[in-house]
């Protein structure tokens, strides 16, 4: 996926640099939810949902290790709450901003809402550079997993990728217990 480039950004519409400058708060504060998942003693990952008209409904921190549930990623947290909370032609209208790439469960999950919009900061590929084979892993790029559904989600990524790879640098510090 290529990233924008700065000419790019300054012959934009205006309206592209709103949605910029949105993805670009928005994605921040998805880092910080991710680094308060770290202080709970969880993996630092973050989820963060938005309106179209840019009102944060529903945030969701990592919980596996903490519930002791493989499927509690902030991004399935973070649905789970929003299918009960909201109609799908809302959430159609809606971007899921991630501190990660998506991995293919939480894609699914994404496809499955109907959430319109991924925004996500360091990609599944840099992530498993930093971890290794440290953890158990499953790999896959969002995009492609969504690209194969029936309906269009558009995926934007990754955007600030050494601050977001800071949060699983100092993460890599956890206890043993949590390294599983």
């Amino acid at each position: 996926m290529r990233r924008r480039q700065t000419a790019e950004i300054a012959n934009m519409p205006t309206w592209g640099k709103i949605m910029i400058e949105a993805d670009h708060r928005y994605l921040r504060y998805a880092l910080m939810v991710a680094e308060r998942a770290r202080d709970h003693g969880d993996r630092p990952f973050g989820a963060v949902l938005v309106s179209n008209r840019g009102r944060i409904l529903i945030e969701a921190e990592n919980a596996k290790h903490a519930t002791h549930d493989c499927t509690k990623h902030a991004e399935t947290r973070l649905l789970a709450q929003a299918s009960r909370q909201f109609p799908r032609h809302l959430l159609s209208n809606c971007t899921l901003y991630v501190n990660a790439e998506p991995c293919p469960m939480c894609a699914g999950a994404i496809f499955w809402s109907g959430v319109g919009r991924v925004v996500f900061g360091i990609s599944n590929d840099r992530l498993g550079q930093l971890v290794g084979q440290r953890s158990e892993q499953l790999f896959g790029h969002c995009a492609e997993v969504l690209a194969k559904g029936t309906h269009p989600v558009e995926v934007v990524g990754p955007l600030f990728e050494e601050e977001a790879a800071q949060a699983f640098r100092e993460g890599l510090v956890l206890p043993a217990a949590l390294a599983r």
